[in-house]
């Protein structure tokens, strides 16, 4: 039963991270990344569509995305889904490609940004601890059911504990990581 606890404990605490990591990549940093296209939706064919299965989307050079449509006849409603974006860069149609080109961030903007990562960090450590308050309660329930003893109750908690050590550690490190790659020029 405890291993159980445990390992939903885990699974869910690692589902957190996982948010954070693909919140983390819809956020300009002045580099081109197709993450900040990736979930844009396209009115095509009658119902829409995320971007990348109507087009490619590739990085020919560090501040530029390139989003080439499969189909030409998609190309003005894969601009219109980008223009209507909270990307915040109007494309470029040259009627086969459409080029977003990056725009370098201020100072000002940058610091924005850092406190934005942050904000996504500390709500996805929130969660990890309301994963962790969950366990331990689920394990203490147990206890006084008499289902598990005092000794097991502790080890459990002791490893939910680490746990989510593990998974915070993990948060901190995305957030230096993306901390760096916003501040750099």
């Amino acid at each position: 039963m405890i291993k159980e606890i445990l390992a939903d404990a885990d699974l869910r605490m690692n589902r957190s991270v996982e948010v954070l990591r693909q919140e983390l990549t819809k956020i300009r940093t002045g580099k081109a990344s197709v993450g900040l296209v990736e979930q844009i939706k396209v009115e095509a064919y009658g119902s829409e569509v995320p971007l990348p299965q109507v087009a490619s989307i590739s990085t020919p050079d560090p501040r530029t995305i390139q989003i080439t449509p499969w189909d030409k006849s998609t190309l003005k409603d894969v601009e219109k889904a980008l223009q209507k974006s909270d990307v915040g860069i109007n494309p470029s149609n040259d009627g086969t490609v459409i080029r977003l080109v990056m725009p370098p961030l201020t100072e000002e903007r940058r610091k924005e940004l850092v406190k934005l990562v942050k904000k996504y960090v500390e709500d996805d450590k929130v969660a990890i601890r309301n994963v962790r308050r969950d366990a331990n309660e689920h394990i203490k329930k147990l206890e006084k059911a008499h289902e598990v003893s005092e000794d097991e109750s502790h080890r459990a908690q002791d490893e939910i504990m680490k746990l989510t050590e593990k998974h915070i550690k993990e948060l901190d490190h995305l957030f230096e990581l993306k901390e760096k790659e916003v501040m750099e020029v």
